[in-house]
């Protein structure tokens, strides 16, 4: 219980992008009372922005009104020490409803060396007064069967060999005709002063959830990369840099029917004194530059973000 909660699980992800992260209030339970088996219920009924201090009921992008109930419950089972699975479903009244299936697997293959594979698999569907006035979702700005109603389904597979410091991700995203991929999201939620609650944005458990598009609306086909280097094995431990790339087509267009198609560039560097009064401290330097051919999109942009943390451990 609590109103700093800040969960990472597959069907809610706290976004921590700003100086303010975004935290929810409600009531979380963990079980590791299976052997291998992690259990996750809860209840959220408020959240606080990245870009705000106030709490407000919770939503979906497109929508200006909110609900003080989101249910979820699920499980990870590790199998063997290499081979994870995970089931979640979860229901924001009003508003959706939404499954995940997952599967983490690594294979050793010797001394520093890996290969990862992770699947995800999201089922979302409509859920009470979703499409009336006030309760539609925008599909994120994309096509919908069904105008204002979530029905959506997306999967997503990434695959990751690791040798030493270096990282080579490769993955392919799909979303399927009907309607965007949908998410806890206030942005559209106004306070007393007509400031969207949700400014600064929100997150969801997908690679494609990147610095400043999602790719996630009707028909995108994504296709993505990212090279990553840990400088510890050449004696820089706490630094590391990555360039993603991400290309996204068959977007499904609102009018005409036509295709649309976007990419974007991400390049970050991370570093975390290791030792020493600022043990701790971090800082990151992150630039993206984001590419699309349809004005209902996000608009072409180029990001520069330098972000400072410290990490302080009081026990």
């Amino acid at each position: 219980m609590g109103s700093a909660l800040q969960p990472n699980l597959p069907i809610l992800v706290a976004n921590d992008g700003r100086v303010l992260p975004q935290t929810f209030q409600g009531g979380m339970l963990t079980s590791k009372e299976f052997n291998n088996v992690t259990v996750n219920v809860g209840k959220i009924t408020q959240a606080a922005g990245r870009a705000s201090s106030n709490w407000a009921g919770l939503s979906i992008a497109g929508a200006t009104q909110d609900s003080n109930n989101f249910q979820y419950g699920g499980a990870d089972w590790k199998i063997t020490k290499d081979l994870t699975v995970q089931a979640y479903h979860s229901q924001l009244e009003d508003f959706y409803k939404q499954t995940f299936l997952g599967l983490v697997h690594v294979f050793p293959i010797g001394d520093s060396q890996s290969f990862k594979t992770d699947l995800r698999y999201f089922d979302s569907s409509s859920n009470g007064k979703n499409g009336d006035a006030g309760y539609r979702f925008n599909n994120n700005s994309g096509y919908a069967k069904n105008a204002g109603e979530v029905d959506n389904k997306t999967w997503s597979a990434m695959f990751t060999y690791t040798l030493g410091g270096h990282s080579l991700m490769l993955g392919h995203q799909r979303v399927n005709d009907d309607g965007g991929f949908v998410w806890v999201n206030n942005g559209n939620i106004v306070d007393s002063r007509g400031r969207n609650e949700g400014e600064g944005g929100s997150s969801f458990y997908l690679f494609t959830d990147s610095m400043i598009n999602p790719f996630v609306r009707a028909g995108e086909n994504t296709t993505f990369g990212q090279y990553t280097y840990d400088f510890a094995p050449v004696g820089v431990p706490g630094l590391k840099a990555s360039v993603a790339y991400l290309h996204g087509d068959d977007i499904k267009d609102v009018g005409n029917g036509s295709d649309h198609s976007e990419w974007e560039r991400d390049m970050r560097v991370d570093y975390v004194v290791q030792n020493g009064p600022l043990k701790n401290f971090g800082a990151t330097l992150r630039h993206g530059v984001y590419r699309g051919d349809d004005s209902g999109s996000v608009r072409n942009t180029d990001q520069t973000r330098l972000i400072f943390n410290y990490t302080y451990t009081f026990m």
